[in-house]
């Protein structure tokens, strides 16, 4: 009989899944736990910039950078959260004021923001993301993209009170 082998990503995912949804009991202490808080990822605060203004779209457009935010513990959605969101773009560097704005999460803890497409910067597509207000633990966090064609990145925060 021939074997079929399964990648190691998607046996993992693949697991993860039925554990989750089986009903096994196994969701129930991880809930009892709660949520844990994001931590910043390394290189995640390069080229930020303190008080980027709230806009409608960065640039052109035509690139959607998206997530969520949620509190830690007990994961509930946080509304009118402000992200900073900058990136390499076909428009500008990630140093560039025109390449950085901020959006505000709406009532279920979402965020989207329209920007140029993300390109390449030393090796990878990535963009930068931060929450900073004070209300909670400072977070940055830098989302790789998983090919330089994609044309979405989302990016989710669960923040520890501060």
């Amino acid at each position: 009989m021939p074997q079929t082998s399964m990648p190691r990503r998607t046996f993992i995912a693949t697991g993860a899944a039925a554990l989750l949804t089986a009903g096994t009991g196994l969701v129930s202490p991880l809930r009892s736990q709660g949520l844990a808080p994001s931590t910043s990822m390394r290189g995640g605060a390069n080229n930020y910039r303190p008080g980027a203004p709230v806009v409608d779209r960065i640039g052109g457009g035509g690139f959607m950078m998206s997530g969520t935010v949620r509190r830690a513990g007990d994961g509930a959605p946080l509304e009118g959260i402000r992200i900073q969101i900058w990136a390499h773009t076909t428009e500008g560097r990630e140093s560039d004021a025109r390449s950085h704005g901020a959006t505000l999460t709406n009532a279920e803890g979402m965020f989207q923001l329209e920007m140029p497409q993300i390109v390449p910067t030393f090796g990878q597509p990535h963009g930068h993301l931060a929450y900073d207000s004070g209300d909670f633990e400072t977070v940055f966090l830098r989302p790789v993209m998983a090919s330089a064609r994609d044309t979405s990145l989302a990016a989710h925060f669960v923040l520890q009170p501060a």
